[in-house]
């Protein structure tokens, strides 16, 4: 992340502000120079890669220019079908970083930092998070350096190639709508197992919802791997199988052992790009009113809170 600079940010885009474009024949707008500007810049975790074609537009530094909330994307995070579907992030991340041109397809990775970017150009460095910390009964405010957590996710690596006996696999992050699609459908999985401990529903009819909603569960996390497969090598052979349906038919009948071995490398990348919780020191009073003297904060990035 580095401060904005209106001159280097010009020089690149051809504009000091890429939301305005005049149309054609229209009187200029005499407030135009009051529009909102970019803040700071930011350095996507992904470099840039696992993009499609057309769906982001890099700068010559690599830095993305990062505007501030409007009052629409203000309110556009307040509707809760937008937020659950992922369409208010979508709008929110194009709105605020205008060189992502189809956030549906940025990989997750990009995600939060591009999140935490828009919360600093919006409302500053720093963010409170209010916790209940363990032993005691009133919550108490603790303040977080984004900077920091932003430092991480740019600092992270993913690293996309994996070796395990005879092969080698390329893989890649999944995009913003894999992501979703998933979460949506892990919510509504989340839903059926209500039903099933829903004591009005006879144990036989509990059974059949268990077996469903677990058959369900198993393939949402097959198709994850899958997806994120994008080669495997035999060897050290050329051939390189990059067919999603010879892949996928291979993943769906190789030993257990391997898919594991997958599994566990996507899982790994996945936690590189994850904050882990803020570590407290409780102050001698805290203490003595029954505080544990070290406590973990988790740090969560819900939409439907951190722009709150």
């Amino acid at each position: 992340m580095a401060e904005f600079n209106p001159e280097q940010f010009k020089a690149e885009s051809g504009n000091i502000n890429p939301l305005i474009q005049q149309k054609s024949g229209s009187t200029p707008n005499p407030l135009i120079n009051y529009f909102r500007q970019a803040k700071i810049y930011l350095t996507l975790p992904s470099g840039g890669k696992y993009y499609n074609e057309g769906s982001l537009e890099l700068t010559e530094s690599g830095e993305l220019p990062v505007m501030p909330m409007t009052a629409k994307d203000e309110l556009a995070l307040k509707t809760p079908d937008a937020l659950l579907s992922g369409q208010a992030t979508v709008d929110l991340i194009q709105s605020c970083i205008p060189n992502i041109k189809n956030a549906w397809d940025m990989p997750s990775l990009d995600i939060d930092a591009c999140l935490i970017a828009i919360r600093i150009a919006s409302y500053g460095e720093h963010m409170g998070i209010s916790v209940v910390p363990p032993g005691l009964k009133e919550e108490i405010e603790y303040t977080v350096d984004l900077r920091q957590i932003l430092d991480r996710y740019t600092n992270a690596v993913f690293n996309d190639k994996f070796k395990t006996k005879d092969f080698v696999v390329t893989v890649r992050p999944l995009s913003y709508k894999e992501f979703s699609q998933v979460s949506m459908q892990t919510f509504e999985e989340q839903r059926i197992f209500a039903l099933v401990n829903n004591d009005e529903i006879d144990d036989e009819d509990k059974l059949n919802q268990f077996n469903i909603t677990f058959n369900k569960i198993r393939d949402i996390t097959l198709g994850m791997v899958i997806n994120s497969v994008v080669s495997i090598q035999v060897g050290e052979t050329e051939t390189v199988v990059t067919s999603r349906e010879h892949i996928s038919e291979f993943l769906e009948n190789t030993d257990k052992s391997f898919f594991k071995s997958l599994s566990d490398h996507i899982e790994i990348q996945k936690k590189a790009f994850e904050v882990p919780p803020m570590e407290v020191n409780a102050t001698e009073e805290q203490i003595s009113e029954g505080c544990q003297a070290k406590f973990k904060v988790p740090i969560a990035f819900d939409q439907s809170t951190f722009f709150a």
